[in-house]
């Protein structure tokens, strides 16, 4: 098992979400969890956690899980899922069992619980991110390897729970800094200039000049980029693509 200090150390460094994540489920794996969702949103409201293509996903699930948990919205009635919405810290998953005694689950978290149990998604812990304003929402879920019981969940949690909490903490913040295009998102590099520069305040004509093009190509960029990111004014790309940590990149 590698150190602390070398672990966030490499984590703090890592130049890309990518190589963030693969360091991240290595670690976790080292404490018996194989498998992890992770999950951010900047466009929550008090009834809909935004549109799906807007959220940042992250996971080393099998797409068979995936593909019915995220493709089919499953996620939205899963019970951690609510907990993490209302909480921030750490969970068991113990609290499943104790909402299916008292019988306060819905239908629909009864059919998340069945899929999850079919995935052989049975035993983990969820962690819920401290919220930076009302609109954000980040958390992950571990889950435990094949065959392990919640109670041996709770015996690791109980003496590695501390570190294992700091070691998230870090990766989330870290991923909040870092490029995240998502599903067919990521700008060219002229788009991102452009953007850049109606950033700063420039005209279109302002813009065409310091980019050495006509203003006709200056406005297919920025078209080019409202559809990449899927909004409809420049105002929005702009704002957007700061979301996303696409602005201001640092070519390698």
């Amino acid at each position: 098992m590698q150190s602390r200090r070398d672990y966030l150390e490499r984590l703090t460094n890592a130049p890309s979400i990518e190589e963030l994540w693969l360091l991240h489920c290595e670690k976790m794996a080292e404490f018996g969890f194989d498998r992890l969702l992770y999950g951010f949103t900047r466009y929550r409201t008090t009834t809909s956690l935004g549109d799906p293509e807007d959220f940042v996903i992250l996971t080393n699930h099998s797409t068979t899980y995936t593909d019915v948990f995220m493709g089919k919205g499953l996620y939205f009635h899963a019970p951690m899922v609510r907990w993490a919405l209302e909480n921030e810290g750490a969970c068991s998953w113990r609290i499943v069992a104790d909402m299916m005694a008292s019988g306060t689950l819905t239908e629909s978290e009864r059919k998340v619980i069945d899929f999850n149990r079919s995935m052989d998604v049975r035993a983990g812990y969820s962690i819920s991110f401290k919220s930076i304003s009302p609109r954000t929402k980040g958390a992950i879920a571990l889950t435990a390897n094949s065959g392990m019981e919640q109670d041996q969940v709770d015996a690791i949690w109980k003496e590695h729970g501390r570190d294992i909490v700091i070691y998230n903490n870090v990766a989330h913040l870290k991923i909040l800094t870092l490029p995240y295009a998502g599903p067919s998102r990521e700008l060219t590099k002229r788009q991102r200039e452009a953007l850049q520069w109606v950033g700063d305040g420039k005209t279109t004509q302002d813009i065409a000049l310091l980019m050495g093009l006509t203003a006709a190509t200056v406005e297919k960029h920025l078209r080019l980029a409202r559809e990449n990111l899927s909004v409809e004014t420049t105002a929005q790309a702009v704002l957007k693509a700061a979301f996303l940590n696409q602005m201001f990149i640092l070519e390698a």
